[in-house]
This record gives C-alpha cells, structure tokens and sequence, in this order.
C-alpha cells in the first residue's frame, strides 16, 4: 500500500472528525443544524492550528481566534466554554482517529510480519494526511492538566500496545527475534513520532512518506526478524 492509495481510501478529512464530534458533544453544543455546526467547527479547529503553529495554543486568546475564524466570540462559545474544554476535544478526537485507523487496516488473521508493516505504514500515512493536528496534539501535551496528561499518556500506551502485541505474535510465531518487545515497540513509535515532530527535516531531505515507511520496516525488520 502506498500513501496515494491510503488517501484514496481513508479520505480522512477534518469535516469528518468535526461530524464526529458534534455527534458526541451534541448535546452541549448550541448550534443544532448539523452542517452549519460541523462547518465551523471546522473552520475552528483549523484556525487553531494554524494560530497555535505561529504562536503556540496557551499565546492563543478566544479573541485571537474569533477575529481569525470571522466567527463571534458568542458563536465560539456556542460550542466549547473554555480553551481548556477546546483543547481536551482536539486531543481526544487526535487519539480517537489513531485509534480507528490502525484498528480498520491492521488484519488481525494476517502473518505478523505484514501486520507490522500495515501498522507502521498506517501510523505514518495518517499522519502525514494530519500532520498539523498531531503534531498540534503532541506539542501541547505539556500544557494539559493533569487529567488530560494522564489520557494522552494513555493514549501513546495504547498505540504502541499494538506494536508490542505484533511482536509478541511474530515471536511466538518464530518469525521474529526481540529479546524486549516493550522497548522495541517504543523505539518504532520514536520514530514515527519524528516524522511529523519533525517534518522540516525531512522535507529538506526530499524524503517522502512511502520512503520514510520503507526505511522503517527495512531497519525494523533486519533487526527482529530471523
């Protein structure tokens, strides 16, 4: 699987997401005609990104934001009370996304060495579709309460629970060889997190993503499998 063939499936956009999350907020949310609301939603959460980009989300006013986005400050809090209550839903909806993308494409019945290379490509795939919002999501975590610290803690735990189950099957399979596969599994989400933490690097490379997941799945695999 490629990147262009992933987009073309997983047409994951930001009207999705905004749609699912008026969907779980909806009674909270002010606005009850479904497209308007996930139209400015959208157009919300992009105007955060791109402000929190330039001067980062806790620099961000609701004033910055409503000038930026063209909506009233009554209209932005028609949808969200608080900068606090804005942050908690871009970063459950960033770990909800992982969550659903690496769940639909990794075949469970599949030998573990093509689960491990789906799961990294996926990891890689989504995000470069959502580069802005997870590298958004993985910035801000220092600014978080404690409670929303805890979940995206959870939240990494989780992802690279994936990649720790891949590799205690492969072992058990004897196709791999990993003498810690919690540490190896952190390792491979390093370096997937470097992609989009660190996108600049690599655009200055002229590395694209379909070759960036091959380097990975190359280097991971001389080193695990037998």
């Amino acid at each position: 699987m490629t990147f262009e063939e992933f987009r073309l499936m997983a047409t994951i956009s930001m009207e999705e997401i905004c749609h699912e999350i008026f969907l779980e907020k909806q009674a909270s949310i002010k606005i009850k005609k479904e497209a308007v609301a996930v139209k400015n939603l959208a157009n919300i959460f992009d105007t955060v990104l791109i402000l929190s980009n330039e001067k980062g989300f806790q620099s961000m006013s609701l004033r910055d934001l409503s000038r930026t986005s063209g909506l009233s400050m009554g209209a932005l809090y028609s949808y969200f009370t608080s900068k606090e209550e804005l942050l908690e839903m871009i970063q459950n909806q960033g770990r909800r996304l992982t969550r659903k993308v690496l769940t639909k494409q990794i075949d469970i019945n599949a030998e573990p060495d093509e689960m491990l290379r789906t799961a990294i490509r996926a990891h890689l795939y989504l995000t470069e579709i959502m580069q802005k919002w997870f590298y958004f999501s993985y910035m801000e975590t220092k600014n978080m309460d404690k409670a929303q610290q805890k979940k995206s803690i959870e939240g990494e735990l989780e992802t690279e629970q994936v990649f720790i189950d891949i590799l205690d099957q492969g072992c058990r399979k004897n196709q791999f060889q990993v003498e810690n596969t919690v540490l190896t599994a952190s390792v491979i989400k390093s370096m997937l997190q470097d992609w989009y933490v660190k996108r600049w690097k690599y655009a200055r490379r002229q590395v694209s993503v379909d070759k960036y997941a091959k380097f990975i799945i190359d280097f991971i695999e001389s080193a695990i499998k037998k």
